[in-house]
């Protein structure tokens, strides 16, 4: 591995340009990275389709490195970790089924009552009112767990967003539940 010095100055070099310090710089950390994309992404395919895609990253940004901020392989480590991140994400959104398909079903439990399946039936008729993705927030949210940045992800729009959408879609359903 070489000195951090030299990491930094052929991230300066491919900053401006030069494609042959890109080559130098995969050369020289590419065993590492793809080390921690593997750990992450536990699929060596997946892990090298990765791999290709840090350093398309890293021929974007390495104007945007700073030695005074931080190590040349850590700045290469992180920018690394959020891709095998990002595909993790982007993973588990592809497996999910639709939420529409029986989410409530699977809620359900076998010594429900009457006025549980009729409760049940009131949040499918007022869940039906809202707009489909922010429905796809409320049920992944508060029945499958799913975080803000997770939902994020899925849907391609800021976090803020996102609140804002869990936060108008409960009180949409709470205003419909009460006058169900």
């Amino acid at each position: 591995m070489p000195r951090e010095a030299d990491l930094a100055r052929l991230i300066a070099r491919v900053a401006g340009g030069d494609r042959l310090a890109l080559r130098s710089l995969y050369e020289a950390t590419a065993p590492k990275l793809l080390g921690i994309l593997h750990r992450i992404l536990r699929d060596r395919d997946a892990a090298e389709d990765a791999l290709q895609e840090v350093f398309v990253s890293v021929w974007q940004r390495a104007d945007r490195y700073d030695p005074q901020a931080g190590p040349p392989l850590t700045w290469l480590g992180a920018i690394t970790r959020h891709k095998a991140i990002d595909r993790v994400r982007q993973e588990k959104a592809a497996r999910l089924t639709p939420v529409e398909e029986g989410f409530l079903e699977r809620l359900a439990d076998t010594g429900d009552g009457e006025d549980d399946l009729a409760r049940r039936d009131a949040l499918a008729r007022c869940l039906d009112t809202v707009e489909a993705d922010r429905r796809d927030c409320l049920v992944l949210a508060y029945c499958e767990g799913w975080s803000r940045e997770e939902l994020a992800a899925r849907h391609d729009r800021p976090v803020n967003t996102i609140k804002t959408w869990l936060r108008r879609g409960l009180l949409s359903l709470r205003g419909c539940l009460e006058a169900a």
